[in-house]
């Protein structure tokens, strides 16, 4: 059974910095790619960023320069250093699993979700 968990979310102020992690179960981690995605209340959910199992990294618009993702293969866990947090960046964020590793902007390429972790940014 594929478990993801999200962890490290909370409250912070704009201009602040949350590390979210996703531990993995289940599932040969280092043959997967991890994502992460978001969903504000009242939109769509978005993709934040991605990583593939040999590291290529590929981010949003709106969090290039200011997220980053890694993963650690020997304890199955994926990172997002979220830094100079924006109110527009609340938002409950969901890591995912894929088996492939192109297309990774996209939410129907993930196998598996997480339940998610909340994120919220105070003006």
């Amino acid at each position: 059974q594929v478990q993801l968990v999200e962890s490290g979310g909370g409250l912070v102020q704009a201009g602040g910095s949350l590390r979210l992690s996703c531990a993995a179960s289940g599932l040969t981690f280092s043959g997967y790619a991890m994502g992460w995605f978001r969903q504000a209340p009242g939109k769509e959910r978005e993709f934040v960023g991605a990583i593939t199992w040999s590291g290529g990294r590929t981010y949003a618009d709106s969090v290039k320069g200011r997220f980053t993702i890694s993963r650690d293969n020997a304890i199955n866990t994926v990172y997002l250093q979220m830094n100079s947090l924006k109110p527009e960046d609340t938002a409950v964020y969901y890591c995912a699993a894929a088996s492939g590793s192109y297309s990774l902007t996209y939410g129907n390429r993930y196998n598996y979700w997480g339940q998610g972790t909340q994120v919220t940014v105070s003006s």
